[in-house]
């Protein structure tokens, strides 16, 4: 039994390339508790609210409910549920879920591979993590599941590829936009090599978003972090949403972040097309937390005062 190929193929419901990372979400969260105890199953009730955090943080920006892959992950033969009354999921109520004592864990034949292929952990979470999530989010991921995977255990050659990167794609958005950050302008270099600058996928590669130019953003590293987490988007006219759910107080927030709403892109260069709308819209409807502040410079006279 190959459980990289069940980790990577993982029924989930499907629509124009809308996000529906719940099932991945919980497998991981079972991994990284698998880990920490590889005896405990994990009532509903105790890790719900664990659960609700995960979607609300790295799914799409729609209502939810963990009680959906708690139940429906069953039928992926990598997790079981019981309740108080025996073997079996009573469904995906959650009212149900909770006052039956349902508890799921990781199967019995999945736990028994785990224990017996020490890497095999890291490879099922390094499979996760690449089919589903963006490289800049896959550190903070990991913590928030409590996985810790060693560098040898994450190599990405054990993992199943549905398709291979363009490695070029690096260099062209990075030249496209002048080696510096859409955002800010940011274009730091350490000797003739640019530093903390990266090539970010408006559509995730996870979710068929092409290594092409019009799919790309050349960012500093704490865009691109913030950019992958929602805070901020791409509006009309390609000008810098800033997500309302965004608070920063101090002044390097204000500087880095909110002052940032409804100024233009910086670049591309004359001639390379800009981002294309059909992957900008794709990032404002799964990516992008709520809805964007108001360009607050559209309120200030001309000396600068409110």
């Amino acid at each position: 039994m190959d459980w990289l190929e069940r980790a990577a193929g993982l029924r989930q419901w499907s629509r124009d390339g809308e996000r529906a990372p719940h099932k991945p979400l919980l497998l991981l969260y079972a991994l990284g508790r698998f880990q920490a105890d590889a005896e405990s199953g994990l009532r509903y009730s105790a890790v719900e609210a664990d659960l609700k955090h995960l979607l609300a943080e790295y799914g799409p920006n729609r209502g939810t409910t963990p009680a959906y892959p708690f139940h429906h992950l069953t039928n992926d033969m990598v997790w079981e549920v019981r309740t108080d009354r025996g073997p079996g999921s009573p469904g995906t109520a959650v009212t149900e879920l909770r006052a039956s004592g349902a508890t799921g864990r990781l199967t019995t034949d999945l736990r028994a591979a785990l224990c017996r292929e020490s890497s095999l952990l890291g490879r099922m979470a390094r499979v996760l993590l690449d089919l589903h999530f963006p490289p800049s989010l896959h550190p903070d991921l990991c913590e928030a599941v409590g996985l810790e995977l060693e560098l040898a255990e994450t190599d990405v050659r054990t993992a199943p590829q549905p398709r291979q990167r363009d490695r070029r794609m690096r260099e062209s958005v990075l030249t496209a936009y002048e080696y510096q950050c859409a955002f800010c302008g940011y274009d730091g270099l350490i000797g003739a090599s640019p530093v903390a600058l990266e090539a970010a996928h408006v559509r995730w590669w996870a979710y068929d978003g092409p290594d092409d130019v019009d799919n790309g953003l050349c960012l500093c590293s704490l865009h691109h972090k913030l950019f992958d987490k929602g805070v901020l988007g791409i509006g009309g006219s390609h000008r810098i949403m800033v997500s309302q759910h965004f608070v920063g107080r101090s002044a390097a927030a204000h500087d880095h972040v909110t002052a940032l709403a409804g100024r233009p892109l910086i670049g591309p260069q004359p001639g390379v097309r800009p981002v294309a709308e059909a992957h900008r819209t794709w990032h404002t409807s799964q990516v992008f937390k709520g809805s964007p502040r108001l360009d607050t410079t559209w309120f200030r006279s001309p000396t600068g005062h409110a």
